[in-house]
């Protein structure tokens, strides 16, 4: 049994819901998403809540009952306060620009990088290194600054590169050498 799948979505005040057979729209004021449904489940409005039902206890579908529940709650929490995702840039000369919906990146290649951002994700750069993304779609959001941050994944070694903001990366030490003690080569 999904525990997650049977709690309630409260609609806030300010969202439209719309629901037409197996797609979900959801309005508010940081814009609209719009959501299908499996057809194995069935979306209804009572008394200002959302209701995702499955239409068998079969494994497969119990497994995706909380996974569309998610789906929606996630949309209804995007229209009405949207999601952030923070990037942090570490690195001698690493620095990102800002400029509309194009984000410049200079990463320590011979060339700059431009990534233009899709239609609902705004960027903010804060002192060159800090990267700023919010958005009304939290898979979109994710996606984006998965394929920002794969421009640069940090280095083990020297930790450089891009990171989220809240994570923690652990510094590995390098090769012992001769410096170290090493045995001669004979």
């Amino acid at each position: 049994m999904s525990r997650i799948g049977k709690k309630l979505i409260d609609i806030p005040a300010g969202v439209k819901v719309n629901i037409n057979n197996d797609v979900v729209k959801v309005e508010g004021p940081k814009g609209s998403l719009v959501q299908q449904i499996e057809k194995e489940f069935k979306a209804e409005i009572s008394d200002n809540k959302i209701k995702i039902i499955r239409s068998s206890n079969d494994k497969e579908v119990t497994m995706r009952h909380g996974l569309f529940r998610s789906l929606v709650a996630n949309m209804v929490t995007g229209v009405t306060e949207g999601f952030e995702k923070n990037l942090e840039i570490a690195g001698v000369g690493y620095r990102a620009e800002a400029q509309g919906n194009v984000l410049n990146l200079s990463l320590g290649y011979s060339h700059p990088i431009k990534y233009t951002l899709p239609k609902g994700i705004a960027v903010t750069v804060d002192k060159q290194t800090s990267i700023t993304l919010k958005g009304a779609d939290k898979q979109l959001l994710g996606q984006i600054a998965a394929d920002i941050k794969s421009f640069r994944i940090p280095d083990p070694y020297k930790n450089k590169g891009i990171k989220y903001a809240n994570e923690t990366l652990i510094k590995k030490a390098g090769k012992a050498g001769k410096a170290a003690g090493g045995g001669k080569a004979a």
